[in-house]
């Protein structure tokens, strides 16, 4: 049987959730991971920078 309300919520999001992650500058990828810098201030990355290091998150302009 389908699963029709899978990633259902990604459509209320601006470009499906999509964009250029600011840790390792990857185009058109899923940004659904907050981080925060070392500021309190949040950041969305990718999938595969969910685990990077603190002071990469630290470096990222956005």
């Amino acid at each position: 049987m389908a699963k029709t309300k899978r990633g259902r919520a990604l459509w209320s999001l601006p470009s499906r959730g999509r964009g250029t992650c600011p840790v390792c500058s990857r185009t058109r990828i899923k940004l659904l991971y907050p981080r925060a810098k070392s500021d309190g201030t949040a950041v969305k990355v990718c999938k595969r920078c969910i685990h990077a290091p603190q002071n990469r998150i630290d470096e990222t302009a956005g």
